[in-house]
């Protein structure tokens, strides 16, 4: 049996190298990365991934494109990993935890013990439409697509609520489709992610290809009763055939309500993505506490790798593991534009414009603060190694007078 030891607030714990039985709940990359980590780093107990979705864990990146499109299928978004390293049981509704008493209660009956527990439970789709509104379609998960790809080969017209990166893919291989797309959102397309600049040039090729921009500054309605017939925002109505939301997630934390874990929203985490004694958390379900007390989360794939290896690695070693450091690296693909930025864009300065190719729309950006420092880089159809551009959002770069 495990020894335990006392946790600082009086909780026995499990001393880190006696654990026998991790479970991971979820099957998102968070989940695949710690069970990697956790057999790479020399792990050789019991290993249970409890997965809610039919599907073994894949990557949900290419669905808002590719496999929307019809052109890849949803076996290829499948994510590297061995079930013989890993017990996955699929289809597993975890619905509460016990952490004192060390056990998972599934929706099927019964509960699941174990000495080391990793909450990966990802997020679902926020939508807008009211119960007893159907219609209303989503891309967060593969379950999601069937239907809507289907529905979107007889329309002509669609509406997509929310103008972030999902929604713009989402218009994106809408408007590929030869679809009459209209997207709609309170703020102006990508303005908080990428800034006036940068956003402005991926609005202006959307627009080249017919896609139409409405602001709905008091929000979005989703009309009809029972079945959803179109929107509504201030005295306007539209009717489109199909009505996407891409307006944010919600992270599933619902079934740890009777746990003594820490939520606002997401699960709170500290930097080494511990949540509570033989608990980590990691993914779009966390947030980090930061050591001056701010809670951030990071719904990104990069993020999302971070806090599963140093999660993993917490539950082995605790202190002596590596924190979680917030990683602002991301990318995405729309309307023929490929960008990939590291760093927060400032929303009102321009960039620094270190090389530009107009035959091939490419663009190597820079952004630096007011005393000159560099806080941000940006790639646009232009190839570069991460770890260049990392540091070029770290580093002065001379340019030519």
């Amino acid at each position: 049996m495990p020894c335990r030891r006392a946790s600082s607030g009086g909780q026995p714990v499990t001393a880190v190298a006696e654990r026998r039985n991790i479970v991971i709940v979820g099957g998102s990359i968070a989940a695949v990365t710690a069970a990697q980590v956790l057999r790479a780093e020399g792990y050789a107990g019991e290993l249970t991934m409890l997965s809610a979705e039919m599907q073994l864990p894949y990557s949900r990146v290419p669905l808002s494109k590719a496999v929307l499109a019809g052109s890849a299928d949803q076996a290829s978004c499948a994510l590297p990993m061995s079930t013989d390293d890993v017990n996955v049981r699929l289809g597993q509704e975890v619905v509460g935890l016990d952490d004192q008493a060390h056990t998972i209660h599934v929706a099927e009956g019964g509960t699941i013990p174990f000495d080391g527990l990793i909450v990966a439970s990802g997020a679902r789709a926020r939508r807008l439409s009211q119960p007893g509104q159907s219609g209303e379609y989503v891309v967060r998960d593969a379950a999601d697509i069937p239907a809507l790809a289907e529905r979107l080969s007889t329309a002509r017209t669609v509406a997509v609520v929310g103008a972030g990166f999902l929604g713009m893919e989402i218009a994106s291989t809408c408007s590929k489709q030869g679809l009459d797309v209209t997207v709609i959102d309170r703020d102006p397309p990508l303005r908080r992610l990428l800034g006036a600049w940068l956003s402005a040039l991926i609005v202006a090729e959307a627009e080249s290809v017919g896609v139409r921009f409405v602001r709905a500054a008091d929000g979005v309605r989703i009309l009809g009763d029972g079945e959803v017939v179109g929107v509504g925002y201030g005295d306007t109505t539209l009717r489109p055939d199909v009505v996407i939301s891409a307006v944010g997630d919600i992270p599933n934390t619902e079934w740890l309500s009777g746990s003594r874990l820490h939520t606002q929203g997401a699960v709170i985490i500290d930097q080494w993505c511990v949540a509570a004694p033989d608990v980590v958390a990691a993914g779009d379900v966390a947030a980090i506490r930061q050591p001056t007390g701010e809670v951030m989360r990071l719904p990104h794939w990069n993020n999302a790798v971070r806090q599963a290896q140093s999660a993993a690695l917490s539950l082995l070693h605790g202190r002596d593991a590596p924190v979680a450091t917030p990683d602002h690296y991301f990318w995405t693909e729309a309307f023929g534009m490929q960008i990939k930025v590291c760093g927060l864009i400032p929303n009102h300065e321009p960039p620094i414009i270190l090389e530009h190719n107009d035959e091939k729309g490419s663009f190597l950006l820079q952004w630096v603060a007011a005393d000159g420092g560099p806080i941000a880089a940006a790639t646009v159809n232009r190839k570069m190694p991460v770890v260049k551009l990392r540091r070029l959002a770290a580093e002065v770069v001379a340019t030519a007078s």
